[in-house]
């Protein structure tokens, strides 16, 4: 149904949409080329124009907040995508902060695309435990991130923008090496190819 909606929005304009990917190292592809980050690759799905992507390698809700402002973006986006969270985590911060600054980054997303929900979507974080970097400590590593995960669904449903839940793919990761990058801890263009693909599928229905 977003399919439909974006296209018929999309040619029924002069101008091309536009994208907007919101994050950090896995929004912009840390390790990997710039046409195998999953926005990227989901913007040639879509065959659209490349994306505008906000996002740096370990930032946190509150490093996204700051450089969004720094930006000072428009209300001018046709699709926004947000992911982010994984850095929270990892630094050991509350989880009460994030739930409040993802919170704020939704809304912000939400504004970004010229105030329509439908127009939004979240991504899970993916869980890095299932990586040669974290598998020595992935039972805490997973536990952690499910509870991060709940509350950005919760959140996400609240507001009522799509969610893509690509964390089980990112625990085949131990499985097939071909599904991590050569830094041993984030997802190759293989593995964004599957994000993408479960993204798209969901875009369409």
């Amino acid at each position: 149904m977003i399919l439909l909606i974006l296209f018929t929005h999309f040619f029924s304009t002069p101008a091309e949409p536009k994208f907007l990917a919101l994050g950090d190292s896995y929004t912009i592809g840390e390790s990997v080329a710039e046409a195998e980050r999953w926005p990227n690759q989901l913007a040639v799905k879509l065959k659209i124009p490349q994306p505008k992507i906000i996002a740096t390698t370990g930032w946190r809700t509150d490093n996204l907040t700051d450089a969004i402002e720094a930006e000072g973006l428009k209300p001018e986006y046709d699709l926004v995508s947000l992911l982010i969270g994984v850095n929270n985590q990892y630094q050991g911060k509350p989880i009460e902060v994030y739930e409040r600054e993802f919170e704020v980054l939704l809304q912000t997303a939400i504004k970004l695309a010229k105030g329509k929900k439908k127009n939004v979507f979240v991504v899970s974080i993916p869980d890095y435990g299932y990586t040669p970097f974290g598998k020595a400590k992935q039972e805490k590593i997973s536990l952690e991130l499910d509870q991060y995960n709940t509350i950005n669904k919760r959140i996400a449903a609240r507001y009522g923008v799509y969610y893509f839940d690509i964390t089980p793919i990112s625990r085949k990761g131990l499985e097939d090496a071909e599904l991590i990058a050569g830094d041993g801890l984030h997802p190759s263009g293989k593995m964004y190819g599957q994000w993408v693909e479960l993204i798209y599928s969901g875009l369409k229905r």
